[in-house]
């Protein structure tokens, strides 16, 4: 582990970002063992999926949106 980060905080962190307690086990594994770069790979799909499910969220909150507009629109 690096001096600024423990294996606790690390793990803290993957947790917050959404990460399964598999994904973290495997992440872990694969730090102590120095390999960085399937880390990212590993990160970098997970930061796509996440931001995936935002834009899906964000397509949701327009309709409802919409809606509530056409709502209060018919109301007048």
């Amino acid at each position: 582990m690096d001096a600024y980060s423990s294996e606790e905080n690390i793990i803290q962190n993957l947790k917050d970002a959404g990460c399964s307690a598999a994904q973290i086990q495997e992440l872990i594994e694969l730090y102590k063992q120095g390999k960085k770069e399937k880390i990212l790979k590993i990160l970098d799909k997970h930061r796509k999926n996440v931001l995936d499910k935002v834009h899906k969220n964000e397509k949701q909150i327009d309709c409802i949106d919409y809606f509530i507009y056409q709502m209060k629109e018919n109301n007048k």
